[in-house]
């Protein structure tokens, strides 16, 4: 009897919002034309210096980064739900991961066992257009993998 290991997944990173649909939509495309899954991955940094601050909510008090990783895991799915909806066709094994820590180190290390690796930029008028975003870029220079950088959709970028 062979064993043969499932193929290694594509890695997407991903905040859930509109700005990152184009990067969502290239890495679940690739899935399915790979016959992989999918690793959608959000990193957060926001409460490293508010680390063990309470936060008081309707239903008690509850840890800033439990929320905050709360919060982004249903933002993630509901996003990944609505674009491989968008997209119809064979549905892709998805995997969600919110992670704490520097994007690009944590995009990285969800990246160790991938086939692929894709990024979004986010434009900030001229020359966001002209140049990537520092986690792209730091990710670009860094991954032991192909990386794919998808630009925003024209309806994602400040004009300012």
């Amino acid at each position: 009897m062979t064993h043969v290991a499932p193929p290694a997944p594509v890695v997407v990173g991903t905040d859930g919002s509109a700005a990152s649909e184009p990067a969502v939509r290239f890495a679940l495309q690739e899935a399915r034309l790979r016959g992989t899954g999918l690793r959608a991955v959000c990193a957060y940094d926001f409460t490293a210096r508010y680390r063990g601050i309470e936060w008081p909510t309707a239903s008690g008090v509850h840890d800033v980064d439990a929320q905050l990783r709360d919060v982004t895991l249903d933002a993630v799915t509901t996003s990944l739900a609505e674009t491989q909806k968008q997209l119809g066709g064979a549905p892709v094994e998805v995997e969600v991961r919110a992670e704490q820590g520097r994007p690009s180190q944590v995009l990285l290390d969800a990246s160790e066992d991938a086939c692929l690796l894709v990024v979004g930029t986010r434009g900030s008028g001229a020359w966001g257009r002209l140049t990537l975003g520092s986690t792209s870029t730091e990710v670009v220079h860094h991954a032991r993998l192909p990386v794919v950088v998808v630009p925003a959709g024209p309806d994602q970028r400040s004009d300012g």
